[in-house]
């Protein structure tokens, strides 16, 4: 189901951008929903273990405080932890647990296969502290267990284990299905740090973990892959809205100042993946196809915006006698982002077409108090609060 193209360029996410404003702001009409913070409520015990499954309880080594590079309110910073893997494995279940949800917005956890343990312990040593910035990807090659490293194979889902965002639960694999694991295998968390209330400046520490499932790799079942369908983010400023960052192209050379040139590069292979080179329309809905390679069972999707996110959808063979809706959100809503499953698995064939169509909102940047200090912007893919994100996540098994 993964499609690649020749562009070296890392898009990701899952991924995005965190609320940590004063307080909730009154819904400025109806239907709006408020992303004004999340709380720091405790997370909802785990399910009980499925025949075969054990937990494996993994944590940061140590407390880290966050500091956004760059004069920034936004840091991705990876973390690597060892599961202590002495044979094949399946993962069949995650629960991230953030320690200070005031400040961690999101998180994705790849497997790194054994040859590619080197690489990330290089990369934490090589960075002060514990973990190592990691905007756009983990910086790590796809080696022998996936990665999500430097290049689109990380947006479009190399590497994948499971992702938590505000309102997100424990993760279930369906029956039958799992994450394989090599043996010697280690975990990278990607956190995404937002300090965008308190203007980038360092507050509280973070020891966030995660506790895995895991059936032993004799099991007979059908390995989990998850497809990330992303689409490009061409939100103009409103009518009543002016100021340098309107413009386009400074607005693009603003993302890459404040996360590097690859997340600058994003925008155009978006562009290139979605619109194939063509010029950019601007407008608040965009959407994106891609096409189906291989042969799968869709399990569940998930949808993926930031705070001027007002819709999404995720289609299967759109505008086709075939056509069906996998995920449909008419009122999106940043703080619950969980995975839903589908009814019955939906067979796919190489040839069929997923599409994630997105609608963003300008007019809520002055409804937001995170927002409303941030002056406009022609917003357009970005890691951070201020920027946008149109993600469908698509989770599969092969048939």
């Amino acid at each position: 189901m993964r499609r690649t193209l020749p562009v070296l360029a890392v898009l990701l996410l899952v991924a995005s951008a965190c609320s940590t404003g004063p307080g909730p702001a009154a819904p400025a009409e109806p239907g709006l929903v408020d992303h004004a913070g999340h709380t720091a409520a405790p997370a909802p015990p785990s399910e009980p273990l499925r025949d075969g499954e054990r937990f494996i309880d993994l944590r940061m080594a140590n407390p880290y405080l966050p500091v956004p590079p760059r004069g920034g309110t936004d840091q991705y910073r990876c973390f690597l932890v060892d599961p202590q893997l002495a044979a094949p494995a399946y993962v069949t279940g995650a629960q991230f647990l953030p320690e200070n949800p005031a400040v961690v917005h999101h998180a994705i956890l790849f497997r790194i296969g054994p040859d590619d343990v080197a690489k990330a312990k290089s990369l934490d040593a090589a960075d002060d502290g514990d973990g190592w910035t990691c905007f756009s990807g983990t910086g790590i090659s796809s080696g022998s267990g996936g990665g999500g490293g430097n290049g689109l194979g990380s947006l479009l889902g190399g590497g994948w284990l499971a992702a938590w965002a505000p309102g997100g639960r424990e993760t279930l694999a369906g029956a039958g299905t799992g994450y394989q694991v090599a043996a010697g295998s280690q975990i990278v968390m990607q956190v995404h740090y937002n300090l965008l209330a308190t203007g980038g400046k360092a507050t509280g520490t973070d020891q966030s973990g995660v506790r895995l499932r895991v059936v032993d790799g004799s099991a007979n079942l059908r390995p989990l892959q998850t497809t990330l369908l992303p689409a490009p983010i061409e939100l103009p400023c409103g009518p009543d809205e002016s100021g340098p960052l309107c413009d386009r192209t400074t607005a693009v050379q603003d993302v890459g100042n404040r996360f590097g040139y690859t997340a600058q590069l994003a925008v155009t292979a978006l562009n290139f993946l979605c619109n194939r080179g063509q010029e950019p329309t601007p407008g608040t809905t965009q959407h994106c196809d891609q096409t189906v390679r291989a042969a799968g069972q869709v399990q569940a999707v998930a949808g993926h915006m930031h705070l001027l996110g007002r819709s999404i959808k995720v289609e299967l063979n759109p505008d086709t006698p075939k056509a069906r809706t996998l995920l449909d959100v008419p009122v999106y809503n940043f703080d619950d982002q969980n995975a839903h499953p589908v009814s019955e698995p939906v067979t796919v064939a190489p040839g069929d077409v997923l599409r994630v169509t997105c609608t963003h909102d300008a007019s809520l940047r002055r409804q937001l108090p995170e927002l409303k200090p941030l002056p406009p912007r022609y917003v357009v893919w970005g890691d951070g609060t201020s920027d946008e994100m149109c993600l469908g996540i698509v989770i599969w098994a092969r048939p």
